[in-house]
């Protein structure tokens, strides 16, 4: 510093016995590289006149139009008009109009913050909290940090409740657990007490007496083919069933439908062969009131083939609904087809008795002749 000074004052020194000329001399001289000079813009209008601009331009335009006047007079640049002071002025022209701007921003930015803040009170107060869930209160990164933490607590409040309605789930199931451990002890005793009862009746027949006429008393069970597939106490309670005579619900339906559906065609054959052929208006009034009767028959037959398709075990053994029309078509088939048969044997049984008649008539002209010879 002490040295940069006493370079100041030399220069002043050496500028002060220069001779004055009738044109003013710029003095200017380069400080810390920069070009000073005492020959100021006095005004913002000079500085704009010096750069070629008009007030109200913009800060880009500024700049271009510094770049484009350093070109022309910066001391280095090499171009014929070239000159140091008039470069000079023109840099500080540009720095006088940056500042302006510069203030001007400033200004302009200090009352729009007033504007603002005029009407922030207009303005409704639900505005700030559309973001962030409505959550917060202050700046925006404060209200951002108020919002992760209120995330982190709801998140730690569903965890709590999730697993509390899990509990709840399991104390549930456990209470179902119990009460079904509870239905299945009292079932299981139920049959207990029905076992003990079921043995104490046994004991007591055996007592009195009931089963000493039983036949095969004393004896041992009569086992089957060994199977591994059935238990061995099933088997031969089946074995004792079926030696006394005791048959299955579906079994004796079917036999009964069995018997009542031959029971109803032999009728049926039986009044057709009585009215015989051919048949008088009367007969067919006879022969279709035994038709209706049959079709009443195979109705109420249906209803208990109904009955034994509920009960049968096996689904192969399901039988289907007889049809009264087939039925009846089928008797006057077989009715016609018998009276075929009977006229050919009364055809054939006339055939032979007139052969044996001439037979006899025969052998006796016979004898006759061999008599009279």
């Amino acid at each position: 510093m002490m040295m940069l000074r006493k370079i100041q004052c030399h220069v002043w020194i050496c500028s002060a016995l220069v001779p004055k000329t009738d044109k003013p001399f710029l003095h200017h001289f380069i400080y810390h590289h920069r070009l000073l000079s005492d020959l100021r813009p006095k005004n913002i209008k000079d500085s704009y006149r010096l750069l070629n601009l008009q007030e109200g331009c913009s800060l880009d335009d500024v700049r271009n139009s510094y770049r484009d006047l350093a070109k022309q007079y910066h001391p280095d640049s090499g171009s014929a008009t070239a000159d140091s002071a008039t470069f000079v002025q023109i840099e500080e022209a540009y720095r006088v109009v940056l500042n302006y701007m510069t203030k001007k921003m400033k200004s302009s930015e200090n009352n729009e913050e007033d504007e603002e803040d005029k009407f922030k009170s207009k303005t409704p107060q639900h505005r700030q909290y559309l973001s962030f869930e409505g959550v917060g209160f202050g700046t925006p990164s404060q209200r951002q940090r108020q919002y992760m933490q209120f995330r982190v607590d709801r998140a730690s409040e569903q965890v709590m409740e999730y697993r509390k309605q899990k509990m709840e789930r399991e104390l549930v199931m456990s209470e179902a657990m119990l009460a079904k451990d509870v239905r299945q002890s009292k079932k299981a005793k139920i049959t207990q007490a029905i076992e003990r009862l079921v043995e104490d009746l046994i004991q007591e027949s055996m007592a009195k007496g009931d089963f000493e006429n039983l036949s095969g008393k004393g004896k041992p069970l009569q086992k089957f083919s060994d199977c591994p597939h059935i238990d061995p106490m099933t088997h031969n309670l089946n074995r004792i069933l079926i030696d006394n005579g005791y048959q299955p619900e579906w079994i004796l339906i079917q036999k009964e439908i069995r018997e009542t559906i031959e029971k109803l065609r032999k009728d049926l054959i039986a009044s057709r062969n009585k009215l015989g052929e051919p048949m008088t208006p009367q007969k067919e009034k006879q022969w279709k009131e035994s038709c209706e009767q049959f079709t009443e028959r195979i109705q109420a037959l249906n209803k208990r083939i109904n009955d034994f398709n509920l009960v049968v075990p096996i689904l192969s053994r399901q039988m289907v609904h007889f049809n009264a029309g087939k039925e009846i078509s089928r008797v006057q088939e077989s009715c016609k087809s018998q009276m075929k048969r009977n006229s050919e044997k009364e055809t054939k049984k006339t055939e032979n008795e007139s052969s044996r008649s001439s037979d006899i008539k025969a052998s006796f002209f016979k004898w006759m002749n061999l008599i009279l010879k």
